[in-house]
């Protein structure tokens, strides 16, 4: 189930998880794990695929990989001797999802999520009875 920002309910300023939430966003800090969660969106990949679609070495990947696995982000499932990572939950996905919004609305009057094309609406059969 999806759930917009809107859905959630409020959480105080002086909440136990604000300091744990100051270190998700600093593990969030680097170009290559947030581009890491995107690739992760919709599937599960291999460290050598992940290396592929983020241009970095699948050490440099393994080494991202292992910090967003202690940090509770990514799950694993090995399959014969290939590991395949995928999100642990769709907490990281939206957050980072919210930060590009958020930088879309940084340099830009109307950001690109506002311009999404979405369905003309239907006609209503007023409109049909006069044809």
């Amino acid at each position: 189930m999806h759930m917009n920002a809107g859905d959630h309910p409020s959480v105080a300023a002086d909440s136990d998880y604000v300091e744990l939430a100051v270190e998700m966003f600093a593990m969030l800090a680097d170009p290559t794990r947030v581009r890491i969660i995107l690739a992760l969106q919709e599937t599960e990949l291999s460290v050598g695929e992940l290396a592929e679609i983020v241009a970095k070495s699948p050490a440099a990947v393994s080494q991202h990989l292992a910090k967003l696995r202690l940090a509770r982000m990514v799950a694993t499932r090995q399959e014969g001797k290939r590991v395949f990572y995928r999100l642990a939950n769709e907490h990281a996905r939206q957050l980072v999802t919210d930060a590009i919004f958020q930088a879309e609305h940084a340099v830009e009057a109307e950001p690109h999520h506002h311009r999404q094309s979405f369905p003309a609406p239907a006609t209503r059969l007023s409109d049909q009875a006069g044809s």
